[in-house]
């Protein structure tokens, strides 16, 4: 409220012509986007209002924050195509093949976010939180009704996570895909998405999306065999204070990616004098790019079976003193009693 709303609110007070425009041909004068210009209502006030160094600690901050939250994004994204998918294709991929797959994967990600910047500003009438909230909405609810019943329900199992994210994720594209389609109209032009498909709103619809999601999660889950309790260890709520040992349910997949990075490097031949010559030879420009994407030419040593034994046995101790345990509660009760009167008080 103090941080965006009211912001919002003093910048459009002040500069009505234009944060406020309502002209198509205004609205391209003075952000370049037809739709409105509600997206520039921070930076106006920002750089209008401030004194000049306030003034550029301000949009340092603000860049800041937004190269932070890219980065982690651009990481978490690669992480995941990485692990998830690249190994999968090449199980017997080293570190060093592993790495460049993460940077080209990266440069892939931010080419596809620059071609989406049209997307964005005219979507949702301009108005960007508008368009976050929106997408959120659509894709977002499958994975928090997944990731619940998967913390909650032992009965859950990779069947009806797979197919709830696959069964969630078609209908928030049937609904994401056509709006952005038709576009959210204007006050002048209003949008021709059928009502059938954009009458509800984005946020009645996420909860709808979520009670699909979860109803397909559990009817798949409830007509496929359960998982074992041995799987389970730490997992899931009921047995989150377990201390027996679990046993992974991919373990016949990670042996076999173990076993064939093995066979590869016995396939490879010892280094020769030549080789070593030849690898010192190499022009100073391979380096600083090898340096610059973190490639080394050492390979770390795949972990006996005894070592992953030990780390396995290391597990943290999860128990609470209970003082400090009925504290915490009371401090998130009153914080949520604070921020649900606000809420209201404001709405």
């Amino acid at each position: 409220m103090f941080l965006m709303v009211f912001p919002g609110m003093i910048s459009r007070v002040l500069y009505p012509d234009e944060v406020g425009c309502v002209e198509p041909s205004i609205c391209t004068k003075v952000c370049g986007t037809e739709v409105g210009c509600s997206n520039i209502a921070y930076p106006k006030l920002v750089v209008s209002v401030m004194p000049t160094g306030l003034r550029g600690l301000m949009l340092a901050v603000m860049l800041a924050a937004l190269m932070s939250s890219l980065a982690s994004i651009f990481n978490s994204s690669s992480t995941l195509f990485t692990m998830d998918i690249w190994t999968r294709i090449r199980p017997q991929a080293r570190d060093k093949e592993l790495m460049i797959i993460g940077r080209v994967w990266i440069l892939c990600i931010v080419a596809i976010s620059i071609c989406w910047i049209p997307v964005v500003q005219a979507a949702q009438s301009g108005q960007l939180f508008d368009y976050i909230q929106s997408v959120t909405s659509y894709l977002a609810p499958p994975i928090a009704a997944v990731f619940f019943l998967a913390i909650f329900m032992k009965r859950v199992n990779e069947a009806g996570a797979f197919w709830g994210l696959m069964g969630g994720l078609v209908m928030g594209l049937c609904r994401m895909v056509p709006e952005f389609a038709y576009g959210s109209g204007t006050c002048l032009k209003p949008s021709n998405c059928p009502k059938l498909i954009c009458g509800v709103h984005y946020l009645y619809f996420a909860v709808l999306l979520f009670f699909c999601t979860a109803i397909l999660v559990l009817f798949v889950s409830y007509n496929s065999p359960p998982i074992d309790d041995k799987h389970l260890h730490r997992l899931v709520f009921t047995l989150r204070h377990s201390k027996e040992e679990r046993v992974d349910l991919d373990w016949e997949e990670v042996e076999r990616g173990r076993k064939a990075r093995r066979e590869a490097d016995e396939k490879k031949t010892v280094v020769t004098e030549e080789d070593q010559i030849e690898r010192g030879d190499r022009s100073i420009m391979m380096m600083i790019i090898g340096w610059f994407c973190g490639i080394s030419d050492t390979q770390a040593p795949e972990p006996t079976e005894e070592e992953v034994a030990e780390a396995s046995k290391q597990l943290p101790d999860i128990s609470e003193d209970p003082l400090w345990k009925y504290l915490v509660n009371a401090n998130a009760l009153i914080m949520m009693s604070v921020a649900v009167y606000f809420w209201g008080y404001y709405a």
